[in-house]
């Protein structure tokens, strides 16, 4: 065992802090989900302030820290892609050098027909679309015909849409599943994902909680199998059961919101006696960055911060802490998908020492490399290990 028995990561899902350097070939250039936002008016963040948040992007400079409490730099992605899987798998030490299957102007007939003929029903959209907006523009016919929605975006991704007392959950896990083994198996999609709603008109139509991710399987060893190899316990919260499809997981919650997040966070943190605890807080992207909604996205950071002693308070003295993101999710930007930035890179812990600039790391991969390090379990595929500057 290294200088850590335990570690803690947070992805806040979406949390760019300024274009990477390719950004331009995603069609991202200018791209700063972090700088945008703080922008935006007085976004009171003083203890991610305090752990060097504000000092990561490019693009505003009122919230740097002079010496940050922990380790702070930022990553950039090598993986091939901006979407939800690929980041997480990169943090875990496994590159994505093929980029998945994209179908921005709609899935193909090829597709469709055989997914309608196994599912016994027909499908309404059928095209790259905001979740929020296709609700509103396609609800009501859903609601009289029982046909559910499917919709894509410039992500590798088949979402299904459907309401919760129409189509129960678990009958629309099922035709996700379906969906699953044509889109992903055969057409090279990366997840599918289960968009269940509630409401009676297009005014009030809502996502629930109950969304589930059906992704592809990870191409390759991470630093969760490497770690579950070991027989050390890794703990999934909120979506990374879904991501890393169970692999290398000892346990796991699925979570309602990011409070709840933090909630089975600080849970967990008080249960695990070592391992790993790894944490996505998806609402940064799925309320905020998708939607364009640069307010709502700096109350939830305010949320966050208000959140963050609490986490601190809760490591234990050979604990670590780290805070990151997948990729960016500008709500500024002129569309509603994500966007090809660095990410933080956020370190703290009682055997961190204070002020120690990470850099600008060549790869999310050097997270997953560092913990496999500390752990002294075999070598991730890529990445280099940075616990000595910790």
């Amino acid at each position: 065992m290294g200088r850590f028995r335990r570690a803690v990561v947070v992805v806040c899902d979406g949390l760019g802090v300024g274009e990477a350097p390719d950004a331009a070939a995603f069609g991202d250039a200018g791209s700063d989900t972090l700088g945008h936002v703080l922008a935006s008016r007085d976004v009171k963040i003083p203890h991610l302030r305090a752990l060097g948040l504000g000092n990561l992007t490019p693009g505003f400079g009122g919230a740097r820290h002079p010496r940050p409490d922990g380790a702070f730099g930022k990553m950039a992605e090598r993986s091939a892609g901006k979407d939800t899987a690929a980041g997480h798998w990169e943090m875990a030490g496994l590159v994505t050098v093929k980029p998945f299957q994209t179908y921005p102007a709609g899935f193909p007939p090829e597709l469709i027909r055989p997914f309608e003929e196994r599912i016994g029903r027909r499908v309404l959209g059928n095209k790259a679309a905001s979740g929020t907006e296709i609700l509103k523009e396609l609800g009501e016919e859903h609601l009289r015909t029982g046909r559910p929605i499917v919709y894509t975006s410039q992500d590798s991704v088949f979402q299904v849409a459907a309401h919760e007392e129409l189509i129960l959950p678990e009958e629309l896990y099922r035709i996700c599943q379906v969906a699953y083994e044509i889109a992903c198996l055969q057409f090279g999609v990366c997840r599918v994902i289960a968009r269940p709603f509630v409401g009676r008109t297009a005014a009030d139509f809502k996502r629930t909680p109950n969304r589930r991710d059906f992704p592809v399987p990870p191409g390759g060893v991470t630093l969760l199998d490497r770690l579950s190899e070991k027989g050390l316990p890794v703990f999934g919260v909120g979506k990374i059961e879904d991501i890393f499809t169970g692999r290398g997981l000892s346990g796991a919650v699925h979570t309602k919101s990011d409070a709840d997040g933090i909630d089975q966070t600080v849970k967990a943190m008080r249960e695990l006696e070592d391992g790993l605890v790894f944490t996505n807080l998806v609402d940064f992207d799925t309320l905020y960055g998708h939607r364009n909604d640069v307010a709502g996205y700096a109350r939830n950071l305010e949320l966050l911060d208000e959140r963050v002693p609490e986490l601190l308070a809760a490591l234990r003295e050979t604990d670590v802490f780290l805070l990151t993101a997948d990729h960016g999710c500008d709500p500024a930007d002129a569309s509603t998908d994500h966007t090809r930035e660095h990410v933080p890179l956020l370190v703290r812990g009682p055997a961190v020492r204070p002020g120690r600039d990470l850099g600008v790391r060549s790869t999310f991969a050097d997270l997953g490399q560092t913990l496999a390090d500390n752990f002294g379990v075999a070598p991730l595929p890529a990445g280099t290990s940075f616990l000595r500057d910790l």
